[in-house]
Parts: C-alpha cells; sequence; structure tokens
C-alpha cells in the first residue's frame, strides 16, 4: 500500500525513520500480536513504563539516551502532496541504535501512521507491542527488515495523539531470537509541542544533527576509556 512505510537517509542523527520515498511493497512480514511482554526500566529520566502482571521482565538494560522530538515535512513529488513526520530515537551512552518512532501524516488524508524501527534479529510472528504508560498495549506488524533495522507500523488515530500528548513514556515491546521481551522506553515529553509546533528548518536539522553526532563520539570515547582504564 502506497505510504504504508517509508524510509530514506535519516535527517538528523539517530534518526531511522523518516518521510521522502514509499515502499511499493506491502508488509514483508505480516504478523498477530501473540506475546504479553513486560516494560523494561526506562531511560534515564523517563518515567516506568507499564508492567503486565505475572509476566518475566525483558532482557534490555541499557540506559537509553533520547533525541529531542522534531517535526519535519517534505513534499512527496508523486502524490504532490506534503508528508510530515514527528519522530524521536534513543541510542545507548555508545551511540549503539537502539529505537525510533516517528508519527507520519500525508496531507489531506485522515489516516496517520505509527513507524516504529528496531535493531535486526527479532522474531517477526510475534509481532511488537506499543504501550504508553499503563494504557492498553496495541499491536504492531512488521513492515520489512534491512541489515540496520526492522521496521514495523501500525495505523493510528487522533485518540492516540492525544493519549500521546498526555503520556510520560512510550515502550516498544518486541521478541528477541531467545524468545524474551525486549524493551524500548522513548520519552513523550515535548511530544505535543512538537506535533503542534511548525516544522524544523532543514538547515537546523544539519546543525543538530552535527551536534548530536559529536556528543555522541564524546560519549563513546568517555565509555572506551572507562573500559581501558578498568582493564589495566
Amino acid at each position: 500500500m502506497k505510504f504504508r512505510t517509508a524510509i530514506v537517509p535519516a535527517l538528523m542523527a539517530g534518526f531511522a525513520v523518516v518521510a521522502a520515498a514509499s515502499l511499493g511493497t506491502d508488509a514483508a512480514a505480516q504478523t498477530k500480536d501473540k506475546a504479553a511482554p513486560k516494560a523494561a526500566p526506562a531511560p534515564k529520566g523517563a518515567p516506568s513504563a507499564p508492567a503486565a502482571k505475572g509476566e518475566q521482565p525483558g532482557i534490555q538494560q541499557q540506559v537509553a539516551v533520547p533525541s529531542p522530538w522534531t517535526k519535519f515535512c517534505e513534499r512527496d513529488p508523486n502524490a504532490n502532496k506534503q508528508v510530515c513526520l514527528v519522530a524521536q530515537d534513543i541510542r545507548a551512552e555508545t551511540g549503539q541504535f537502539l529505537a525510533s518512532v516517528a508519527v507520519r501524516e500525508v496531507e489531506g488524508e485522515p489516516k496517520k501512521t505509527f513507524i516504529i524501527a528496531v535493531p535486526p534479529g527479532m522474531q517477526l510472528q510475534p509481532g511488537m507491542r506499543v504501550v504508553v504508560d499503563r494504557n492498553e498495549p496495541l499491536p504492531a506488524r512488521y513492515s520489512i527488515c534491512f541489515q540496520n533495522a526492522c521496521y514495523g507500523d501500525m495505523d493510528i488515530d487522533a485518540k492516540f495523539i492525544d493519549v500521546m500528548k498526555k503520556g510520560q513514556a512510550l515502550t516498544i515491546q518486541a521478541i528477541n531470537q531467545m524468545g524474551r521481551t525486549v524493551n524500548y522506553t522513548l520519552v513523550l515529553k515535548d511530544f505535543a509541542k512538537a506535533y503542534d509546533g511548525p516544522a524544523v528548518d532543514p538547515k537546523e536539522i544539519q546543525a543538530q544533527q552535527q551536534k548530536l553526532k559529536e556528543g555522541m563520539q564524546k560519549q563513546a570515547d568517555e565509555v572506551l576509556k572507562k573500559l581501558e582504564s578498568q582493564k589495566k
């Protein structure tokens, strides 16, 4: 389906999903929700994600560093419509990609799409789940996998957007090859401000990209130094 999933090179360091070109295929792997996972510890400075009663904890224990929520728009030349995304990603302190999400809207179309990217190596059949605070988990289907990430999506409406605006944490739940739950928690602070505000100027995105790249490199160097000092 056209505009179901859109992926192009990142305009901001850490963003794995942005709009510019549509894939001419439906889903590479569509799935049904079978998992009932528990949310893992939230990233540094984020509120706790919801937990399901009696379920085993996930194995994702890394400290996650969220990027700012950012809105950017482009005009799709094929449809002659503006496509906007409001996106955030999380990375480990070393700069390793953990996950990203984006709300995608096409000018004049009421349907919105929630796009997710997680690292490769997940079980496709259970699909993913999306949880905002302690609300009911929603199933998301995988769409396609590349070498660097697997992408999924789900259709959303204005009600889900309102839930995100009022929420504190959004957790993506996936199942790894060992059958264990991996949880990626993003911070919803400032989502409403980015969603309702104007799109970021491309020049500003490039400046933020360079700034984030330098910051991630600095953090990675500091972690490396700590590991080397521990070995000594």
